[in-house]
């Protein structure tokens, strides 16, 4: 029910980008040929369908952060909660991963965008400003 996208990416090294995919699916009882329809399916989503088989070191940063993203969605969770999904990538990198998330808000999966990055949070529709724990701001677009 809920997917993970790390700042940090936690792929497996030697592993390819739709076997990192598919360990997401690993203990949820799905057979290994729907987890790797399923990761394949997801890594085209976020457009590397040319990288499915090259190993996680064989990857840029961008690259990295577009699998951490398919494998916290390839097990169709209602809502996903994202550090830093931008942190690592190029600005062109990063405004896609942002419409991908906002895509997958529209298609009704509720995501947590958690940010330091001011223009990334300002391109979000709702942001709640959180200091020492507690809510300092909650803004909505059009309120």
């Amino acid at each position: 029910q809920i997917g993970f996208v790390f700042q940090q990416f936690f792929l497996v090294d030697g592993m390819s980008a739709v076997e990192n995919v598919a360990q997401g699916l690993l203990y949820s009882g799905v057979a290994a040929p729907e987890r790797r329809r399923r990761a394949s399916d997801q890594l085209e989503r976020v457009g590397l369908r040319h990288r499915l088989t090259h190993r996680s070191e064989q990857l840029s940063g961008g690259e990295r952060q577009r699998v951490a993203i398919a494998r916290a969605l390839v097990g169709r969770p209602s809502i996903v909660f994202a550090d830093e999904p931008t942190g690592n990538l190029d600005s062109r990198s990063g405004a896609q991963i942002i419409g991908l998330l906002r895509e997958l808000n529209a298609e009704g999966t509720t995501i947590v965008v958690i940010t330091h990055d001011l223009d990334v949070a300002a391109s979000l529709p709702r942001r709640v400003h959180i200091r020492d724990g507690g809510i300092e701001r909650d803004e909505r677009d059009g309120s």
